[in-house]
């Protein structure tokens, strides 16, 4: 397991790209919150539970953002690991021109994490038609349903070609490990369980066993994965795991998600 204490700060992905979550040696599941700023405007995707909340917060003004500049929260999808602290942050941020933003679908329960007086700022990612802009910055939002949740969606940021995957390309990675890098010997690898480096966990093994529990069926995967490879991607930043930073990488974990089986449903039947 990685060393989790070089962690206790934001973390720059790429150009106005930050992760701003924490790491803990106990936790099964690590969550990443993403914060991209461009100019005096920032923007929060997948903000995380409520426990999580004042740790995030925390690394958000490390970052040098106030919570003011904060334009919009976008949730790509509905589950309390991150969606938790969404009250919280619509408070902090105090910004009557804030927009909470996810698919239509997932609105009806999102609205359940918002106060009363505060769910005229929930907005769907069809009112955009897709597209987001902030301070000439444009996201596009990518749909792909039942990845897991019927309104699941993926975020591309056109400057970075960054994908923020949600659930997708998540894995139940050691807490130690933000960024995740192939060797050599896992484009050929056949057996997970017999490493040929003795690694004390497989990447690809935990990406796999991650899919296989959390995605509905092996079709809508391979629906998701069609629409990802549709996108010129430099790097992955799933909400759950490590974030993939080598294009081969990406294309190699691609390939093996097309090939999965057993996924969900599909497991049973």
């Amino acid at each position: 397991m990685g060393d989790v204490s070089r962690y206790g700060r934001p973390i720059r992905i790429a150009d106005g790209v930050f992760w701003v979550g924490s790491r803990n040696e106990d936790e099964t599941l690590s969550c990443n919150p993403f914060l991209i700023v461009q100019n005096d405007q920032a923007v929060l995707i997948d903000s995380g539970s409520r426990s999580d909340f004042a740790v995030v917060m925390m690394r958000i003004l490390q970052a040098g953002i106030d919570p003011r500049q904060i334009v919009a929260l976008i949730y790509q999808h509905y589950d309390p690991d991150l969606c938790g602290s969404m009250a919280n942050f619509i408070e902090m941020c105090d910004n009557p021109d804030l927009e909470v933003v996810s698919e239509h679908s997932n609105n009806l329960f999102i609205s359940y994490y918002i106060p009363m007086d505060r769910k005229h700022l929930l907005r769907s990612v069809d009112a955009y038609h897709h597209r987001f802009s902030f301070s000439g910055r444009e996201l596009l939002f990518v749909p792909v349903p039942y990845s897991h949740s019927p309104g699941s969606f993926v975020t591309y940021d056109v400057a970075t070609k960054t994908l923020f995957s949600s659930d997708l390309f998540g894995s139940f990675a050691p807490a130690g490990d933000l960024f995740v890098e192939l060797a050599e010997d896992c484009y050929h690898c056949k057996d997970f369980d017999q490493c040929p480096r003795n690694r004390p966990a497989c990447p690809l093994k935990s990406i796999a066993l991650f899919h296989q529990q959390v995605m509905p069926c092996r079709k809508a995967l391979g629906y998701a994965m069609g629409q990802v490879k549709r996108l010129d991607i430099e790097r992955i930043a799933p909400q759950h795991g490590g974030i993939l930073n080598r294009r081969r990488d990406i294309d190699h974990v691609i390939d093996r998600l097309e090939a999965l089986t057993e996924v969900g449903i599909d497991g049973i039947c």
